[in-house]
């Protein structure tokens, strides 16, 4: 029995950091989180004084399901589709469904043919939503791929995936294929691999493969047409704070600068001004509410306002109105153990902040209000040649009295 067993406490300390929710009362995570709490030292941490004035957040209508680990695509019509993840019983999802900004309301659509966790999903040229990869129930990598028409609300099968990744990247392309980066494989090891998927012919072919091997991370398009990765945790389970390009014409990467906070199971959004804005994520026990923006003119990071929730392995969607849409994921809360300041029961080692933190998945949602472009001061037109002195504004003549007749 304990043999069979091997194999799958292997899979959940593969996947501990986005997968937290799989274990009970955090044994496994309090082990890892050591680890990460260690790194973390080195770290610039943010505090509530830091926090400029600019972008704000705001509540929305809360999912049908509470979910994380889940995808978000924002579709043609403005809507956007919510699909899989891993519910409040520990199942894998196959169920999906809608948020209209207008209405600030979800509703059902047409369920997965695989019921998966930690998948990605991209919206094609065609309006198709791609979906590749995640987990299963049971753990296992899963290297299907799926289609979801919006005119029909229903999804087919596509062409597999070269191997089996979960807590992968998936990036539309300039040219229309997606680029599929990194992530866990069939084995539970740390993949540094990518592939492209064309739509066309619907195959995958290989690409150059990341300098790091991550989990977790987050990959966007940036304006110039390369692909930015950040973020996410290595296969010594230490959450990065680096980042790195994909350039699609060499299909290499380099690397660029570092986060200010280290971070994995984040989201990274690009905004309509070029910047990357990345919220959430976690470290060892602690889930972030913090966000900060990218600028790949250049290319440094700076703090934004932060989440209502602290929360990671959630989702994040650009509107059309500009705004961006975080949805469910999980939190983290601390629990103290009286009697035991600096120790939990049967545990062994230290606790840090003299407790430990029960993560559960969330249903809220808010949204994202980015700080508004200066508006620039008029630049005076300089004079050139013979320049005619500006004229001085006249005075305006008091009338004179008009004296009274004489008696």
């Amino acid at each position: 029995m304990e043999a069979e067993s091997t194999p799958w406490i292997r899979a959940n300390i593969s996947r501990c950091l986005y997968l937290i929710l799989l274990v009970a009362v955090c044994v496994i995570p309090f082990a890892l989180g050591q680890r990460a709490t260690t790194k973390q030292s080195a770290v610039a941490t943010l505090s509530a004084d830091d926090d400029p004035a600019g972008g704000t957040w705001s509540v929305t209508g809360s999912l049908n399901t509470a979910r994380n680990l889940h995808t978000a695509t924002l579709l043609p019509n403005g809507t956007v589709l919510v699909a899989g993840g891993i519910d409040t019983d520990l199942n894998a999802l196959d169920s999906a469904e809608l948020y209209d900004p207008a209405s600030g309301t979800w509703t059902f659509t047409g369920s997965l043919n695989t019921a998966r966790i930690g998948h990605r999903a991209t919206l094609l040229p065609n309006g198709m939503v791609l979906v590749t990869g995640g987990d299963d129930t049971g753990l296992h990598a899963l290297d299907s791929a799926e289609l979801y028409d919006p005119a029909s609300g229903t999804w087919t099968v596509t062409d597999s995936l070269s191997i089996g990744r979960s807590g992968h990247s998936a990036t539309l392309l300039s040219n229309g294929m997606v680029l599929v980066a990194a992530g866990f494989d069939s084995d539970l090891n740390v993949s540094a691999s990518a592939e492209l998927y064309d739509p066309a012919s619907g195959t995958w072919t290989a690409t150059g493969s990341l300098n790091s091997a991550r989990d977790a991370h987050t990959a966007n398009l940036l304006p110039n047409g390369m692909v930015l990765a950040a973020g996410g945790f290595d296969s010594s389970f230490v959450a990065f704070a680096n980042a790195e390009l994909y350039d699609p014409a060499s299909g290499t990467w380099t690397a660029t600068g570092n986060l200010n906070n280290a971070r994995d199971a984040h989201t990274a959004t690009l905004l309509p001004n070029g910047t990357v804005l990345v919220s959430g994520g976690i470290i060892g026990f602690n889930a972030f509410a913090s966000a900060e923006l990218y600028d790949p003119a250049s290319g440094t990071w700076s703090f934004t306002g932060s989440l209502n929730t602290a929360r990671f392995d959630h989702t994040a969607t650009l509107l059309t109105n500009g705004m961006v849409l975080v949805a469910a994921g999980e939190s983290s809360k601390e629990v103290s153990f009286p009697g035991h300041p600096d120790r939990a029961p049967s545990w062994s080692g230290s606790v840090p902040d003299a407790g430990c933190c029960f993560i559960f998945p969330v249903a809220s949602a808010e949204l994202y209000t980015p700080e508004p472009a200066p508006t620039p001061t008029p630049t005076p037109t300089p004079c050139t040649g013979r320049c005619s002195p500006t004229p001085r504004p006249r005075s305006t003549p008091h009338p004179r009295p008009t004296p009274l007749p004489r008696p």
